[in-house]
């Protein structure tokens, strides 16, 4: 897969201590990478070979080409 095409997401903090965790890609949907930002950080990622979903706990906005989504609505 040639990741220089895939679409970028945005993760922007609206409080301290949130947390976003990389899932893998497999036979076995793990945990492999875990960042935690704090009110106002910004985190721009990206799905790899390795990265197929996310998880985000605590509070926080993701802006994606699909549209923007609040954790608190």
């Amino acid at each position: 897969m040639d990741n220089t095409n895939n679409d970028y997401f945005v993760v922007k903090a609206k409080d301290n201590g949130v947390h976003v965790i990389g899932l893998t890609r497999g036979q076995d949907t793990r945990f492999h990478h875990t960042e935690k930002l704090d009110k106002g950080e910004v985190l721009i990622a990206q799905f790899t070979d390795h990265t197929s979903a996310v998880k985000i706990r605590g509070k926080a906005v993701i802006m994606t080409k699909y549209g923007i989504v609040d954790t608190e609505e």
